[in-house]
């Protein structure tokens, strides 16, 4: 431009081209609203005193910058103000509730870990928490997922002002299982730590924590502890004073009669026999119920586990007159299991069919494909044509130490723990147990346990 078109360009028109370049700098945030506003009625303020511009057109133009650098200010200056925030500010409110390490932290926790809102749904859980609830449980009320009366009622009652609450409830299916639940108050922010003032950052809500604890293999312990005591004493005191009393009698008037002796002897070997059958069986229950809730793993053909259970049985079989026959589909699912777990549900089935199933001189156990539920299953049934058992028994056959007729089956050499160890392993395996019987035709216990899907190296 030359020297003679800037003497020609009026001075208001030069001022503004300035005000212009401010205006630009403001848009681009390297200068302050409020600078650019004292700075603009300045120069407007010269102009229009030195007559450099017309006082209505320096008036509209401040008005029209100001009001930018005011619109400006308004729409940026929360934007402005977090991105000056550290990047490392936690976030407020419920969704920053469990952040950065101490979300790690929760989320590692060997016991299940649930949030919730003031509605009650879940906006947390770690990953314990998953597997007893789901993997997508966000969102969605807890008592739809944890499906526990008291527990819905300590949340409640927290929700309402409450303080903080223990229970114990337990989960009866798919195995029974049981917890210890805390809840508890924690109080947080319904708005952003940046909020646009103090009174907004200091409103709380109040949202619940759950904290679950697996406690199943400790109340079995107890529970087992409880039966022993009052079912193993009871049992174990018969044998023992049938031991002390035969004891004393061949210390006294019997210690000089060999035939009594040896009749004395012969009777004081079944009942130390009999006392250790019970002590193995109350130690194969008490395994078997503290690992009932774990499922097995390993890859299992029963035909196998079956044939090498009667060939050890024929024997005793041979004594009394009786026959095992074994009867096998052509094809058979395999099943998920314990081999050596199983094969005890089979010593057990068919030592009970051999022990009170004697006058049908037969037993026969059957191996066949099922399904329940349109799944596949194996299904093992043992018969025997006994003299059967009445219908009013059934349903107590598999609890602890009951017997149809308890001095007959002492007198065979029952522990009445028997069926209760066989119930117990089918549990753990998935599997069902019934029992079918009538008088004068025999009993037939069936099993069917759920055939594995895929196999997995022992």
């Amino acid at each position: 431009m030359a020297m003679d078109d800037i003497e020609k360009t009026p001075l208001w028109l030069t001022i503004l081209r300035g005000v212009w370049a401010v205006l630009r700098l403001l848009v681009t945030g390297l200068t302050g609203g409020r600078t650019f506003i004292v700075a603009a009625a300045v120069l407007f303020t010269l102009l229009a005193l030195s007559d450099g511009m017309p006082v209505w057109l320096a008036v509209l133009s401040f008005a029209w910058l100001a009001g930018i650098a005011g619109l400006r200010s308004l729409l940026l200056g929360e934007t402005g103000r977090a991105m000056r925030e550290p990047a490392s500010a936690p976030a407020g409110g419920l969704a920053g509730l469990a952040s950065g390490a101490g979300r790690t932290i929760l989320i590692e926790m060997p016991d299940p870990v649930v949030v919730l809102d003031g509605s009650g749904r879940i906006i947390f859980c770690n990953r314990a928490a998953e597997t007893l609830i789901g993997l997508y449980a966000t969102g969605k009320h807890v008592a739809t997922m944890l499906r526990s009366a008291a527990l819905m009622t300590a949340v409640d009652d927290v929700l309402k002002g409450a303080g903080a609450q223990i229970i114990d409830y337990n989960q009866p299916v798919p195995v029974e299982r049981n917890y210890t639940g805390f809840v508890t108050p924690i109080e947080v922010d319904t708005t952003p730590a940046n909020g646009l003032s103090e009174a907004s950052r200091r409103r709380r809500a109040r949202a619940v924590l759950i904290v679950l604890r697996d406690v199943t293999e400790a109340r079995r312990v107890e529970d087992m502890r409880v039966d022993f005591v009052a079912f193993a004493s009871h049992e174990l005191k018969t044998p023992l004073a049938s031991l002390s009393g035969f004891i004393d009698t061949l210390r006294g008037h019997a210690k000089d009669d060999p035939e009594a002796q040896d009749r004395f002897l012969s009777i004081m070997a079944d009942q130390a026999e009999r006392m250790r059958r019970l002590i193995e069986d109350l130690l194969s229950l008490s395994r078997i119920e503290l690992r009932e809730h774990v499922r097995p793993s390993k890859i299992v053909d029963m035909l196998s586990v079956v044939n090498d259970i009667t060939d050890g049985l024929s024997h005793t079989a041979a004594k009394t007159d009786m026959e095992i026959t074994v009867t096998s589909a052509a094809i058979l699912p395999r099943v998920r299991g314990e081999a050596e777990e199983l094969g005890q549900v089979v010593q057990n089935l068919v030592d009970n069919a051999l022990r009170y199933g004697r006058s049908g001189k037969r037993v026969e156990v059957t191996l066949a494909p099922d399904t329940r539920g349109g799944k596949p299953m194996l299904r093992l049934s043992v018969r025997d044509f006994g003299a059967g058992i009445s219908r009013e028994h059934l349903p107590r056959l598999t609890e602890r130490f009951y017997r149809v007729d308890a001095a007959a089956s002492r007198a065979k050499g029952g522990t009445g723990l028997g069926l209760a160890i066989v119930k117990h392993i089918v549990n753990r395996h998935q599997g069902t147990l019934s029992i079918d019987s009538e008088l004068g035709q025999g009993s037939t216990f069936t099993v069917l346990i759920p055939a594995a899907a895929e196999e997995i190296p022992a």
